[in-house]
C-alpha cells in the first residue's frame, strides 16, 4: 500500500463534483470557483486535509468523513457548505454562506469567524472555542454542544437544544434557549428578550443577564450568583431557585421555588391563571416574601 497521501496544490476547480469521493489526500492553496458553477466539489470525500483554500460554489462538503480544514474561506455563495459530515475540525476558517453546518457530528471549531444564517442545525458533539459567530437561528435542535470564549450575535438561538455548555462568552441574542433542555451557562454575559421560555434544566452561574421578561414557564431553572439588568416581569410561572446579586426590576407570579436578591423593584402576584407559591426574599431581609 502506498503510504504517501495524494497532494493537490495551487489548482482551480469549477466543474460538478470536481473531486468526488477523494480519499486520503491534502488540498493546499486551491480555489473552488468559476464560470462552470459546478456544485458538490468534495462530496463523499474521506480522510482529507484542506489548507489555505477558498470555496465559492454550492454544497462543497457533503457526506465527508474525517476532514480537517485550516485557514479556509467559504464565501457567501458557498451555500450549505458542510452537511452530513462527521469527525472534522475547522481551525482559523471563515464561513460566510447560509446554512453552513447541518446534521454534522463530532466536530471541533476554533479561532474562526462564522456569519451564517441557520448555523449548526441538528448537529451533535460540536465543540467551539474562541470564535466570532453571527446566526439568526443558531444550533436549532442540536445535541451536546460546548462553546467557550464565543462572541455571538443572533436572534432565535439554541431552540430545542439538549445538552449545551457555554463558558466565558458574550451572547447578544433575542429569545434564546426556548424549549431547551440541560443547558449550563457559566461566567458569561447574555443580552436578549424573553430568554429561556419553556426551558427545562437551564442553569446560569456567575452570569450577567439583560433584557425584558426573562425565564418564564421554566422547569428546574437555577441562577447562581447572577446579575440581572433591565429584567422586568421575570420568572412568570417558573419553577426557580435563584440567587441574584443586585436588583431585579420586577418578578411576576413565580410558580414555585425561592428567588433571593439584594433588591426587587416590584413583586407582582396577580392575575395568575394557575396557583403560584414561589417566594421572593431580600438578602438583607430574609423575612420578606412574595406577598409584599
Amino acid at each position: 500500500m502506498n503510504s504517501e497521501r495524494r497532494r493537490i496544490t495551487c489548482r482551480q476547480f469549477e466543474e460538478e463534483r470536481a473531486l468526488y469521493h477523494l480519499s486520503d489526500a491534502e488540498i493546499l492553496h486551491c480555489t473552488f470557483a468559476g464560470a462552470t458553477d459546478g456544485e458538490s466539489a468534495l462530496k463523499e470525500a474521506r480522510q482529507i486535509t484542506v489548507s489555505d483554500s477558498t470555496f465559492a460554489l454550492r454544497y462543497p462538503l457533503w457526506h465527508v468523513r474525517k476532514l480537517s480544514l485550516d485557514h479556509c474561506r467559504f464565501q457567501e455563495t458557498a451555500r450549505a457548505a458542510l452537511w452530513y459530515c462527521e469527525q472534522g475540525s475547522l481551525e482559523s476558517c471563515e464561513l460566510h454562506g447560509i446554512k453552513a453546518l447541518r446534521e454534522c457530528h463530532d466536530f471541533r471549531i476554533a479561532h474562526s469567524i462564522i456569519d451564517s444564517e441557520e448555523f449548526g442545525w441538528k448537529c451533535k458533539n460540536i465543540r467551539m472555542t474562541d470564535c466570532k459567530l453571527r446566526s439568526e437561528y443558531l444550533f436549532f435542535d442540536s445535541r451536546n454542544i460546548e462553546l467557550q470564549q464565543i462572541a455571538m450575535t443572533g436572534k432565535y438561538s439554541f431552540q430545542y437544544i439538549d445538552g449545551l455548555t457555554i463558558r466565558q462568552s458574550q451572547l447578544d441574542t433575542k429569545d434564546a434557549f426556548w424549549h431547551s433542555k440541560n443547558v449550563v451557562v457559566r461566567d458569561s454575559a447574555i443580552k436578549g428578550e424573553y430568554l429561556g421560555w419553556y426551558s427545562e434544566g437551564l442553569t446560569l452561574i456567575n452570569c450577567t443577564i439583560e433584557g425584558t421578561q426573562p425565564f418564564c414557564y421554566c422547569k428546574n431553572l437555577q441562577l447562581m450568583n447572577c446579575r440581572m439588568q433591565g429584567c422586568d416581569l421575570s420568572f412568570e410561572y417558573s419553577d426557580v431557585q435563584a440567587s441574584v446579586i443586585g436588583k431585579i426590576d420586577s418578578v411576576k407570579n413565580p410558580l414555585s421555588g425561592i428567588i433571593v436578591a439584594d433588591e426587587v423593584g416590584a413583586v407582582l402576584m396577580e392575575d395568575a391563571v394557575i396557583s403560584c407559591s414561589g417566594k421572593v426574599e431580600l438578602r438583607s431581609k430574609k423575612s420578606a416574601d412574595s406577598s409584599k
